[in-house]
């Protein structure tokens, strides 16, 4: 900027001040008073308005908040009933199974009869096996040709 434009702006602020120095403030109070007056009113409706709006907002914010509540236990819910459904699926599964060792429990044990039964027959053959082996044995004994016993009266 140039010389005279600072001049021309230190001028202008001086004069301003002057103005403001100058004025009576009988008028300024008057002029207060009818602005004020005059907004004043509405300047309140609005202060209610907005206070009205302000606690509106805030039941709006607790309903807003109780019905994320129930959605929330809306899904806690559904995760209930999975969980329900799940044990229904599970509780069958278990009761088939016990079946199934019932099952087969009662095989083992008919089986276990059996192979007892088995064991006993095969020690019962194997008993008169060795019997008839003993009897031949014997038998053969009996057949085999014994050497006559000297007697002392013979001459030799």
């Amino acid at each position: 900027m140039d010389r005279q434009q600072e001049e021309d702006e230190e001028d202008t602020v001086c004069c301003v001040m002057e103005d403001v120095m100058c004025v009576d403030e009988h008028p300024v109070e008057r002029l207060t008073d009818g602005f004020l007056s005059h907004y004043l009113p509405e300047l309140c409706c609005s202060k209610r308005a907005l206070q009205e709006l302000t606690q509106n907002q805030v039941i709006l914010l607790d309903m807003l908040e109780q019905e994320v509540t129930k959605f929330r236990e809306c899904n806690a819910t559904i995760d209930l009933n999975t969980l329900f459904t799940e044990a229904t699926v599970y509780h069958r599964k278990l009761v088939n199974i016990r079946r199934e060792m019932i099952v087969l429990h009662d095989k083992t044990t008919r089986l276990k009869k059996r192979v007892l039964k088995l064991q006993q027959h095969k020690q019962k053959e194997d008993l008169e096996r060795e019997q008839q082996r003993e009897r031949e044995l014997e038998r053969e004994r009996r057949l085999i040709a014994k050497p006559a016993k000297r007697s002392d009266a013979e001459p030799h």
